[in-house]
């Protein structure tokens, strides 16, 4: 029976960009977009509902140097299998941004990871775009993760609920024990995940 890490590299590589789930198993759906970028441009001061592929800039492809590979021949007790984890987490953790998104205020769906909690709520948290994201290794890609910082304490969101997350989008790295980040939102708002309107 094959070992926890190398499972674990092989279903990241052949499953590709993760699919959003919340609790109940039920895909998170991808936000509404508006019919082009410049609708959302026309409208200043509103934020522009994304997706977290939006995040990703085009041609770049996390599993690149790992679709190849056959896990098979490995266990965990294989030096490969650590080198290849290790190569993993150093390309996930220097992904690339999107450089058309910073400075845009944009809205977005996902769970939350809490980092610092008080008895006024959440100071700060992740925000990840499946359930489970940084609870269990590895992280997701720095792309894939924003760290968030409310106006003021989140109260009543707690680890892996769901969220939509406003703000403006900034390009701040952020190294935490829970993965690293490559996007920051100074959040004006955090509301309870509810399924766009069709």
């Amino acid at each position: 029976m094959r070992k926890t890490l190398i499972s674990t590299l092989t279903a990241l590589c052949l499953a590709g960009p993760a699919v959003a789930q919340p609790r109940d198993g039920v895909p998170l759906m991808k936000p509404a977009l508006p019919a082009t970028p410049a609708a959302a441009a026309a409208r200043p001061g509103v934020a522009r509902t994304i997706t977290w592929e939006a995040l990703v800039p085009a041609g770049w492809d996390p599993f690149k140097d790992f679709k190849d590979l056959n896990f098979d021949m490995m266990d965990d007790g294989d030096p490969r299998a650590n080198l290849l984890l290790k190569k993993m987490r150093e390309a996930w953790d220097s992904a690339p941004v999107n450089p058309d998104l910073i400075g845009k205020q944009v809205r977005i769906p996902g769970f939350v990871v809490p980092l610092e909690d008080s008895k006024a709520g959440l100071k700060e948290f992740l925000l990840v775009p499946y359930f489970g994201a940084c609870i269990h290794s590895p992280p997701p890609p720095a792309n894939q993760i924003i760290h968030v910082l409310p106006r003021t304490p989140a109260k009543g969101v707690r680890s892996m609920d769901t969220v939509w997350v406003s703000g403006t989008l900034s390009t701040v790295r952020t190294d935490s024990y829970m993965g690293a980040s490559s996007y920051r939102i100074e959040a004006t708002e955090i509301a309870p995940y509810t399924e766009p309107a069709r």
